[in-house]
Parts: structure tokens; C-alpha cells; sequence
């Protein structure tokens, strides 16, 4: 009998595109407990906010030795950016997700379906609120500026489906529509947990009418 190739099986939710971790996952087992850290994370951030964010605390939510929290992370900071990391790589899997779905992509649809994929996020993924695309707390010199990396993401992930360049014209339209969304959202969900109707309106009004001559 000719053996039948098994399906490799898909790995956890782990940063793929984050920052370099002390030591990266090899095996499956490895990529497991990395997940369950950074879910212990973002579980305990909605719990007891960033400042109160501990190693100790991650490890025994995750059900693991400190030791293997330290394996991956140097401190609380390194772990939270890499979950940020994860959070824009799950992001930016609805976006294209989202633009596949569409009968066909245009410049409102595209723009809908970023803005759509972020709030489903703000209101559903455990630590999000806290910690979206970066820490919540003052970094090095070198750290890379969260709304320019989203930014750079959505026009890599727009650029084809609408035919346009993704050159610096298009990426310094995103980035304005990125740091404006980022304000306004942060006002909506702030005076409403499940982000302010008429302030999300506003938004997504703001972005139509900004970003669709340059999507379009």
C-alpha cells in the first residue's frame, strides 16, 4: 500500500513576524507553550493592566515553570511586544481574509474591511486594549513606531488587490489614516466598551473620505 502524506499540522498562535525571541521554538511542544505565555499574557492585561503585568504571574497562569518564560522573554516588555507582534500578524490575517471575501475589492470595501478587522479585535481579543500593536509604556530609542509597522502591513496587504504602488505616497496616506483611526478609536472605546456607534461612524466616514482618492 502507498502510505497517504499526512497534512502537517498547523502551529500555534506565536509570533511570526515579531521581535527576535532569546531562543524561537523549533519543536511543536516548544510552539505551544510560547502560545500559551503570550494568551497568559494578554489574559492577565485585560485582569491587572500593564504595570502590575508580571513574569511570575504569566508563568503561573500558563501553567509553566518561570524558566520557560525566561527561555523566550528577558522581561514583561519583550513579552508584551511580542504579543503585540502576534496581535498585527492575526490582524493582518483578517484583513486578507476579509478582501478575499469580497465579490470584488474596491477602495470603500478595502478601507471597510481594515477598519472592521481592527474594531472585531478591539472588542474580542483577550489584552487588546492594553496592548494592540505596542507596549503601553515608554521604550528604547530604537523601537520601531507601531502605527508606521501597521501602516507598512496594510499597504503590503492593499497595494495588489487595488493595483496601486505601494511606494511612499500611498504609505504616508495610510499612515495618516492609521495615527487618525488610532485617536478617534481610542476616544470611542474609551466612553463605551464596545466602542462608541456614532464615533466608529465618524471614523469610518473620515477615512472614506480621505483614503478613497488614494485607494481608488
Amino acid at each position: 500500500m502507498v502510505p497517504v502524506p499526512q497534512p502537517t499540522p498547523k502551529p500555534p498562535r506565536a509570533p511570526a513576524s515579531g521581535p527576535a525571541l532569546r531562543r524561537a521554538p523549533v519543536q511543536q511542544r516548544s510552539a505551544e507553550r510560547l502560545a500559551r505565555i503570550l494568551d497568559a499574557c494578554a489574559e492577565l492585561l485585560d485582569e491587572t493592566g500593564y504595570e502590575q503585568l508580571s513574569t511570575r504571574a504569566v508563568a503561573a497562569r500558563a501553567g509553566v515553570p518561570i524558566g520557560s518564560v525566561y527561555r523566550f522573554f528577558g522581561n514583561k516588555r519583550s513579552m508584551a511586544a511580542a504579543l503585540a507582534h502576534r496581535n498585527l500578524d492575526s490582524y493582518a490575517a483578517r484583513i486578507t481574509a476579509g478582501l478575499a471575501a469580497l465579490p470584488a475589492v474596491d477602495a470603500l470595501g478595502a478601507i471597510d474591511t481594515v477598519l472592521d478587522a481592527y474594531i472585531a479585535m478591539k472588542r474580542t481579543v483577550p489584552g487588546f486594549a492594553l496592548v494592540d500593536f505596542g507596549v503601553p509604556a515608554p521604550g528604547e530609542a530604537d523601537d520601531e513606531d507601531p502605527n508606521r509597522r501597521v501602516a507598512e502591513r496594510i499597504c503590503g496587504l492593499l497595494a495588489e488587490p487595488l493595483g496601486r504602488p505601494a511606494g511612499e505616497t500611498l504609505l504616508r496616506k495610510v499612515l495618516v489614516g492609521v495615527e487618525a483611526t488610532d485617536a478617534l478609536l481610542r476616544l470611542a472605546f474609551r466612553t463605551d466598551p464596545s466602542g462608541d456607534p456614532a464615533l466608529i461612524a465618524e471614523t469610518r466616514e473620515l477615512l472614506h473620505v480621505y483614503l478613497s482618492p488614494s485607494l481608488g
